[in-house]
């Protein structure tokens, strides 16, 4: 029995309090994981994952924590947002979330937190081809990878991987913001969140914006839980993802940024070669910097 033919099943059962290793079975037909796949992620990070692809297969959607999709002009009203403007997107790993943010004046205001129904592997960025780990980074959506497949009607490419990745020699393809709630590196959203998603970013892209950033955050990178993961191989890549996240917290502005030899710094204010979100550029073109000092990566951003 395929994935599809179980959850059906399952859905139209009358016995529909079945066990969580019953889901086990979906949810490894859904990514096409190994057998130990389930038992990893029952021990990992984030351990809700399975059930919210249990719940998604009984067709118990919207998932608990999504906001109120049918009333979606109504919550761009009550913000004073529209549809076209600038997006920015931002996701947190271990808390399983997603935020799309839109442009209102000179800043970005959160329109709304999306529960991510799966995301796959652990934290920690995507390092191969084939390691079933979703990517943490920056990442950028050009209109071009805004686009329909047959597996997923609608889907963000991230364009992983991006400048500092290949420089590291990581490695991978086709990595996504889709519908459903399978993934194999990607991020599963539901169909009716990324109906949503897909709407404003691909509205954005048509009204000019040159890309939408995506910052992809292991968790919120604030000091407590950076101290509670403090001796994971990982310390030194997220502290620096750190710094980028902490420039959004203070200003509420998407950062300019470049690449080091070994991470993302900000581009200093008198370096900016954008004054407004339509027209920041992909941050991650051209090769890394060996010139990037380490003042550069720590340092806090100008609030202007």
């Amino acid at each position: 029995m395929n994935y599809l033919h179980a959850a059906r099943a399952i859905r139209h059962s009358p016995v529909r309090n079945w066990l969580t290793a019953g889901a086990a079975a979906i949810c490894l037909a859904a990514s096409g994981g190994p057998a130990n796949a389930f038992r990893i992620e029952l021990k990992d990070v984030a351990p809700d994952r399975i059930e919210r692809q249990r719940a998604e297969a009984l067709g118990q959607i919207p998932l608990p924590g999504t906001p109120a999709i049918a009333q979606f002009d109504e919550r761009l009203k009550e913000r004073g947002l529209s549809i076209g403007s600038a997006v920015f997107i931002r996701t947190f790993k271990l808390e399983s979330e997603h935020e799309v943010w839109l442009q209102k004046g000179d800043r970005f205001e959160l329109f709304a937190v999306y529960p991510i129904c799966h995301w796959s592997g652990t934290l920690g960025p995507k390092l191969t081809e084939g390691d079933k780990q979703t990517p943490e980074g920056i990442y950028t959506v050009a209109l071009r990878q805004v686009h329909a497949s047959a597996r997923h009607p609608q889907a963000l490419n991230l364009g992983f991987p991006n400048t500092l990745d290949r420089h590291l020699g990581r490695t991978g393809s086709y990595i996504l913001i889709h519908g459903g709630c399978g993934s194999v590196g990607c991020f599963g959203m539901t169909n009716p969140v990324i109906d949503e998603i897909f709407k404003l970013t691909q509205a954005a892209l048509r009204e000019g914006q040159d890309v939408v950033h995506v910052h992809s955050f292991p968790f919120r990178m604030t000091d407590a839980n950076l101290a509670t993961h403090s001796s994971g191989k990982w310390e030194k890549f997220w502290q620096n993802l750190s710094v980028v996240y902490d420039a959004f917290e203070q200003t509420r502005r998407v950062p300019q940024l470049r690449v080091c030899e070994d991470g993302y710094a900000l581009v200093p204010q008198s370096q900016r070669t954008a004054t407004n979100a339509r027209d920041l550029p992909g941050p991650l073109s051209g090769q890394p910097h060996d010139s990037c000092t380490s003042k550069e990566r720590v340092a806090s951003h100008t609030h202007d």
